[in-house]
């Protein structure tokens, strides 16, 4: 079997078999895989930019914020129904996400990571600052009337689990085509040696600012998604925790690999659902499993799949 039938047999299974469990998960892990399906979107926006273009943001949190908060105070202060108020959350993600690259791409390394972080913050005091807009650490609640798409209620768990898989099948898809293009052959050279690449006449700035927008607005679509399909909307997904998940997620799945993104993010939340069921300190739990996957996997699930079993997987 070559490697493109390959790769449209894994990626098309597991989308098939996440359309197929809507059908037969209890309540309970039905509505976890929804959130799951749409944080895993977060990661994958995360993944185009730090396992793809090797550029370590410590401030995705302000990307899915951008897009939450674009697209919840549009439904909440201009009164958009929820296809108008996602564009917004899109273009607010885009238009944060191009003007922090702009800016935060004349640093490299760790004065990258701290000028991304500094970002995040800045946008996480701005929340909390409009907190008669955006109601702060409180956040406000999107009303079940306010969350009819085009007749549909998102609000319905069947229609909130089609939506969040929708939305993850597009962003998984999108990714799985970028890094198989040309454009997404450069980011990886890019990656493995910038000055290589600026030396075989590539525009490197431009490019990685490509790379910023696009995993920028991936990050926005994901929080729109969010904030719309479990109708909260608060300062909480802007703070720095929510910078550190996707990268635990991705070095968790694997960086660099389109799956990677998901199968962390599905492997950290039941870890914890689990680990809390056992003892109220989960943390710890999940803190001793995490350094042994980091010892015995350093490449993540996915990249130790990669390494041993198919090395062409994307």
């Amino acid at each position: 079997m070559s490697d493109t039938a390959k790769t449209a047999f894994l990626h098309g299974g597991l989308l098939a078999l996440l359309f197929a469990l809507q059908f037969v998960l209890p309540a309970y892990h039905h509505g976890n895989l929804a959130r799951i399906m749409v944080l895993a979107s977060f990661a994958i926006g995360f993944n185009v930019m730090f396992g793809y273009t090797g550029l370590l943001s410590l401030g995705h949190a302000l990307f899915f914020a951008a897009g939450m908060y674009g697209m919840g105070l549009s439904v909440q202060i201009l009164g958009f129904s929820p296809a108008p108020a996602l564009i917004a959350g899109l273009i607010a993600g885009l238009v944060v996400a191009a003007l922090v690259g702009a800016l935060a791409l004349r640093t490299v390394g760790v004065a990258f990571m701290i000028v991304t972080l500094m970002f995040a913050q800045a946008g996480y005091l701005t929340v909390l600052y409009f907190g008669s807009y955006t109601r702060g650490d409180e956040g406000f609640v999107i009303q079940q009337a306010q969350r009819m798409l085009w007749g549909i209620d998102l609000s319905d768990p069947a229609n909130r689990y089609f939506a969040a898989f929708a939305l993850f099948a597009v962003c998984l898809l999108t990714t799985l085509a970028l890094v198989r293009s040309p454009f997404g052959k450069v980011l990886i050279a890019i990656r493995e040696n910038e000055d290589r690449a600026r030396m075989l006449g590539y525009d490197v700035f431009k490019y990685k600012l490509a790379a910023v927008i696009v995993s920028g607005t991936i990050s926005a679509a994901a929080g729109a998604a969010y904030g719309l399909l479990f109708g909260y909307v608060g300062a909480t997904f802007a703070s720095v925790q929510y910078s550190i998940f996707p990268l635990l997620w991705v070095l968790l799945g694997g960086a660099g690999t389109v799956l990677g993104p998901f199968i962390g993010t599905l492997f950290m939340f039941y870890l914890i659902d689990l680990s809390s069921g056992i003892t109220t300190a989960y943390m710890l739990i999940a803190g001793v499993v995490l350094v042994l996957l980091t010892l015995f996997a350093p490449q993540g699930l996915a990249g130790e799949l990669r390494k041993r079993v198919w090395r062409g997987l994307p």
